[in-house]
């Protein structure tokens, strides 16, 4: 088969690899879908590996792609039938670790207490391919009233958008501003409007910003307009500022407002990868009794929760995508996401 190969400084390949076998405990999926992350990013731009990231690994060629979702074709000898089968629709948590520590038995593999063993699409093989060899203790079910293209928004971005909304505690009743309308972004908007609670989108992209209105945004802000973006929040909230704030940016000065807007006893919730901030933590921080969070990604159990609420929501996730690729786009699709100007792409291999 072949699969999209990331070698860095914004080159990838179309390689070839062997159809994978399943081990005694893994599944065999055909790709349904797979979608393309900001977070991929990282790894197509690297002048290294994932190493140099500090996420390990050899740094040998590895298919990229964790946003997987798809059928099960295969099953290993030691898999129960409980656990998976063929024809089985699933999403994959895609972090190993050593299953068996306290965060590994709780869902969140990512944060084994050994470190993580493989991160799928990093250090592992992913989802850019028609085939991908998964432990069925990875897997998610997908629920049939979720498309395939959904339940690969939600084995990322969506699901990171939801870990940071369920760290929040957002109620009905709060205002949450979001900085950043990429994927995360957006889908941060859909959820909290659909939890009930008032959104201010914040992105300088116009045409992004513009498309938050679609998800559910209730106000719209484009920092790179504002002389004074806090302000304007709190003129927004009745000079307060609001409940709650995730950045999905990565920008330090957006991460900085991202504190500075939330009123006293507020919390802010930092998802977006790389880089620094700077913050008066008296100030901005401590006088004001004000919380700040580091979210990555979810648990395996969180991205189930994630789904359910989605299908029993109804929450169009598809609109996330704009644009459909084939694995032989590979090169132009990720030309077109460097930009990061447009909205989500998914490969269909």
């Amino acid at each position: 088969m072949q699969g999209v190969v990331f070698l860095g400084n914004k080159k990838l390949e179309i390689q070839n690899f062997s159809d994978p076998n399943p081990g005694p405990d893994d599944v065999i999926l055909e790709i349904q879908a797979s979608g393309m992350c900001g977070s991929d990013l990282k790894f197509y731009r690297a002048s290294g590996g994932p190493s140099s990231l500090g996420l390990g690994g050899d740094d040998k060629p590895v298919i990229a792609g964790h946003e997987p979702c798809g059928i099960i074709v295969e099953v290993g000898s030691n898999v129960h039938k409980n656990l998976a089968y063929k024809g089985m629709r699933v999403m994959q948590h895609h972090y190993k670790g050593c299953g068996v520590c306290p965060h590994c038995s709780t869902g969140w593999q990512q944060l084994c207490v050994d470190g993580v063993e493989v991160v799928y699409g990093v250090t592992g093989n992913g989802a850019h391919a028609k085939y991908m060899k998964c432990p069925v203790s990875t897997l998610v079910a997908l629920r049939d009233d979720i498309s395939f293209v959904a339940g690969a928004a939600i084995s990322c971005g969506t699901g990171t958008a939801w870990g940071a909304l369920e760290r929040l505690e957002l109620k009905a009743s709060q205002t949450i501003a979001i900085y950043g309308m990429g994927p995360v972004g957006l889908s941060a908007v859909m959820l909290a409007h659909k939890m009930g609670a008032r959104v201010i989108a914040l992105d300088t992209n116009i045409q992004r910003l513009e498309r938050s209105i679609e998800f559910g945004a209730d106000n719209i802000l484009n920092p790179s307009k504002s002389s004074d973006i806090v302000s304007e929040i709190k003129d927004l909230t009745n000079g307060l500022g609001v409940h709650a704030s995730i950045d999905a940016s990565s920008s330090p000065i957006a991460r900085s407002n991202a504190i500075k807007c939330v009123r006293t006893w507020g919390k802010a919730c930092f998802v977006g990868e790389g880089g620094d901030v700077t913050i008066d933590v008296s100030n901005d921080l401590l006088r004001r009794q004000v919380t700040l969070i580091g979210s990555w990604t979810f648990s395996k159990h969180g991205q189930a929760e994630c789904a359910n609420f989605i299908a029993e929501k109804n929450i169009n996730v598809d609109k996330l995508f704009t644009h459909t690729w084939s694995l032989n786009q590979a090169k132009e699709a990720y030309e077109l996401f460097d930009l990061q100007s447009d909205g989500k792409g998914v490969f269909i291999p």
